[in-house]
Parts: C-alpha cells; structure tokens; sequence
C-alpha cells in the first residue's frame, strides 16, 4: 500500500470520526437542532396552539405583502382583500412590500401595528390567540428571497410552526428552519391588532409608541380608543392622557380633551404642556376665567415653549377683553 493511500484512508478515518463526534452532539442535545428558547419550559404556554380565524389568502407572484396583511386585517375586523390593499403596499419597482408600507396602511386603517421581534414573544402571542406577520428570508444573505407570511401557530411536540404562507394554508416548517429564515430579517414581526385589545406580550413604551402612529395618520377614533387601553392598564402614564386629550380634542369631544389634560397636571404637576393645552381646550369652551389661571400656570413653569405658552395666554386674554366690551 503507498503512503498516498495510507494518507487518504487517515483522512476518510478522521471524517468518520468528526461525523460520529457530530451524530453525538445532536443525540446528546435530544436528536433536535432548534434553539433552546423555541422549546423552553413555560406554565404559562401550551403545548400546542393554532389560531383558528385567520382567513386565507393565496399571494398572486410577488404578493405576498398584501396577501399577509389583508389575512392580519381581517382577523382584526377589518374586511379587505389583497388586491385592495396592493395599492397601498406594493412598490413595483422593488419587486415587493417596504414594511414600513404593510405599518403605514395598517394606521391607515385604524389597526395598531405593534412589532414582534423574538421567539418568546412569538410563540406568547399566538397562545394568546394573536396572528403574527413575519418576514423571513427564503435565499441566502447574498441573494435573498424575503417573503412574507402570517404565523398562526406552533406544535411543542412535533417542533413546528404552523404559517399561511403563499400558496399554502397552515404550511408546517421545523423550529429549526423557520428560525434560520426569520433571523435573516433580524427576528422583524408584526402584530396587527384592534385598539382595544393589548398584546400578550405588552410594554408600555412600545404600545404607546404604536398608538402614537395612528395620531399621526390622523385615525384620532382609534387613538382615542388606543390611548383609553393604555390607561386600564397603565393608568399614572402621562404620555397617554396627554395623547388622549390630543385625539378627543380632534375629534371635537372637548369635555373629555378637558378631562384628560387635567389628569396629566395632576400626574405631572411640572409639565407646562399639559397646563397650556387644559387652558386651550377651556378656552374654546368659553371658560376663559379657567382658561387664564392654566395658562398662567404654563407660563410660570417655563420651559423651553415658554414662548408658545405666552401666547396661547395673550390669546385668552385677549378673548377675555372681548367679552368684557
């Protein structure tokens, strides 16, 4: 036997064994691949989960943007098809849907978008009976396929998770495998929910946040409603009662704009704001003698829109001086 052959039978015999170290690797982490938070003990999560009412949509090509959001919409109570929503979403020169389209027409249509971005919360909110929309990865890094589709569930037991995806309804994928094409987008999800109705998984800032879009798509029905939800949980946020008297006040509901500055003075004894925009409210209701004291109030606390609180006060003065004549 030459020493080439002897070579190569040492090489083949050292892949034999980097092979059989690799077969007990996966024995000994339970003959699975998917990431241990996927499979993490919780009391609080069942074994299995599925939601049951989300509608399918099978994507035309290149769809699958407005596919996935027209299936989390009307989930959410909104009726709407993909190709009414295409218009909104889809870009044809990129071939696809921005996400920040699929946020944008979710406002628009008076749904708080509020983001998703691991496995722990994924899995809660299905539980909680909430569709998530994912954007995964079906290329490589250097030559992506991004794709979108909506998870409605997952099974413990048999490590899957359950998608409408494409052309397929409650498509089944490996843990392993839908966690390598998510974490191509860095983990990007989307929960599209009624705004009155908190995520599984709530946090303050982020629910705030995603109500604060609707304000400025100018859906003050849903912010109002978004902002009344926040405060049942979370109920000393200032930001909240300010963003609540701001949507009512659009809405023309002035006694409940009223209502709602006065309770941030009170939170926030120090906010000038809450005092300039309580005497603005007062002083279209004709209460210019309250209108006045609040207004001096923001004055005196200063700031740096101690200049807009000086007018909003020499405007209620003058008010004041009209009535008098």
């Amino acid at each position: 036997m030459s020493r080439m052959n002897i070579h190569l039978q040492q090489v083949g015999h050292r892949k034999m064994i980097d092979l059989l170290f690799f077969t007990l690797c996966v024995l000994v982490a339970g003959c699975s691949l998917t990431p241990s938070e996927y499979l993490a003990k919780d009391p609080a999560r069942p074994t299995r989960a599925l939601v049951d009412n989300v509608p399918f949509f099978a994507q035309d090509e290149l769809q699958c943007g407005p596919a996935s959001l027209a299936m989390a919409l009307n989930w959410s109570g909104i009726a709407v098809t993909p190709p009414e929503l295409s218009p909104e979403v889809y870009t044809p020169a990129l071939e696809g849907s921005l996400q920040n389209s699929l946020i944008g027409s979710t406002r628009g249509h008076g749904r708080v978008p509020y983001p998703v971005s691991d496995v722990t919360t994924l899995m809660a909110e299905i539980s909680a009976g909430h569709p998530v929309i994912v954007l995964v990865n079906l290329g490589f890094s250097w030559y992506p396929r991004w794709h979108y589709a909506v998870v409605i569930g997952y099974d413990l037991n048999e490590e899957v998770m359950i998608l409408h995806s494409g052309l397929t309804a409650r498509e089944t994928i490996s843990f392993w495998t839908f966690n390598n094409i998510w974490k191509r987008s860095d983990y990007w999800g989307l929960l599209i929910l009624p705004p009155d109705r908190l995520p599984k998984v709530a946090l303050e800032s982020k629910w705030l946040s995603a109500v604060a879009g609707l304000e400025t798509a100018e859906q003050w029905q849903a912010a109002s409603i978004g902002y009344v939800t926040a405060i049942k949980r979370w109920d000393k946020n200032v930001i909240a009662w300010m963003g609540l008297g701001n949507s009512n006040y659009n809405l023309g509901n002035l006694d409940a704009s009223a209502e709602a500055f006065f309770q941030a003075t009170r939170l926030q004894p120090e906010n000038g704001i809450a005092y300039n925009n309580l005497a603005d409210v007062l002083a279209k209701q004709g209460k210019l003698d309250k209108a006045f004291t609040f207004a001096q109030r923001a004055v005196e606390l200063g700031g740096p829109l101690r200049d807009t609180f000086r007018q909003t006060l020499a405007e209620i003065r003058t008010l004041q001086l009209e009535k008098t004549k």
